[in-house]
């Protein structure tokens, strides 16, 4: 059994993988390369070389999460051949003290790490490189204790995704990922920097982020945190510090209940108590994008002693509990509000 998007399901094994396992080390100055364009035309995204006629992964994707809200069991979720859902290039599921350290990891077909129902990891000194579909660099999902530090990302996708798990499967198994350390990382292209979502249908917690440098152009927000109404799931006590951005595309921060569903579900997704301090950003579209829902409005987020710069436009605020900004500058200006 592997994982996609936060679903179990019986599938291609991931190109490097452990189960049960500890003591698990990938270690070394060489280069991983997971020949990503051999699959990535199977996300069914034209600008990764699929056209009519090709396989595609959308039709077995839509099959796989309706398993999954129905209860399915997971031996019976069965793809592989035929279903062309790709495999992350690394996975350690339920694993126990994993150090993955000094290596470059290129052009994965999917995600690049993902540990999964694992605790004890240490990321250190590991270069992502891959602008594929869902490239996303490394993504914790119901993990307790991680550190990610000194890392390089340029990702076609978000450069972190801290995760636990999609909608009735991450329910059923209702493990938070929690006790994470982002530290020291650099990002350039991708979604998110830092981020937490979407697949937090088990929640997440106690999250720390500092001392990291991004900018790019393609580079859409710096921290991001995304759920809906059907994923739920509660998002609590979140820190960033000493973070340095050049440039981002869309906004600074976002906090978006509207992803994907949006407000059409049953589940009530929470994001609490968020500090952010010492956020410096040179050139941005927006400070923060923040939507809650009418149903669930964002809780409590703090920025502290930031400043940005060449703001293009001025911030989306919709549903949020509680937003206070301390010693906050706007374009050379102090900001009481946004």
């Amino acid at each position: 059994a592997t994982r996609f998007e936060g679903v179990e399901l019986m599938n291609y094994a991931p190109l490097i993988h452990a189960s049960d396992a500890q003591d698990v080390a990938v270690t070394g100055r060489g280069t991983i390369d997971g020949r990503g364009a051999a699959w990535w035309s199977w996300s069914g995204g034209k600008r990764y070389g699929w056209r009519d006629g090709l396989p595609s992964q959308r039709a077995a994707r839509d099959r796989l999460f309706a398993m999954a809200e129905a209860g399915v069991p997971v031996a019976r979720r069965r793809f592989g051949a035929g279903g062309y859902i790709r495999p992350n290039l690394m996975q350690f599921q339920r694993c126990r003290n994993v150090l993955i350290e000094g290596v470059s990891l290129r052009d994965s077909p999917c995600w690049n790490v993902h540990p999964v129902l694992s605790r004890d990891i240490t990321m250190r000194s590991v270069t992502v490189t891959g602008l594929g579909p869902n490239n996303d660099g490394c993504d914790p999902e119901s993990v307790d204790g991680m550190v990610i530090e000194r890392c390089t990302f340029d990702t076609g996708d978000d450069c972190i995704a801290i995760k636990s798990g999609r909608n009735a499967d991450g329910r059923r198994l209702a493990v938070p990922s929690r006790d994470i350390l982002i530290r020291g990382c650099t990002m350039k292209a991708g979604h998110g920097g830092v981020v937490i979502g979407s697949e937090v249908s088990g929640g997440v917690a106690h999250v720390y982020a500092e001392e990291c440098t991004m900018s790019s152009p393609d580079l859409w927000y710096a921290l991001r945190f995304k759920t809906n109404a059907v994923r739920g799931g509660r998002i609590a006590h979140i820190r960033a510090r000493d973070i340095t951005v050049g440039q981002v595309g869309r906004a600074a921060l976002t906090c978006d209940f509207n992803y994907e569903e949006g407000a059409n579900g049953r589940f009530v997704p929470e994001l609490d108590d968020v500090v952010v301090e010492r956020l410096s950003v040179a050139d941005t579209g927006r400070v923060l994008d923040c939507q809650g829902l009418p149903q669930a409005p964002v809780g409590r987020l703090t920025l502290r002693d930031c400043r940005f710069d060449k703001v293009r436009a001025p911030s989306i605020v919709e549903r949020i509990t509680q937003l206070r900004l301390e010693r906050v500058r706007v374009n050379g200006r102090p900001a009481t509000r946004l």
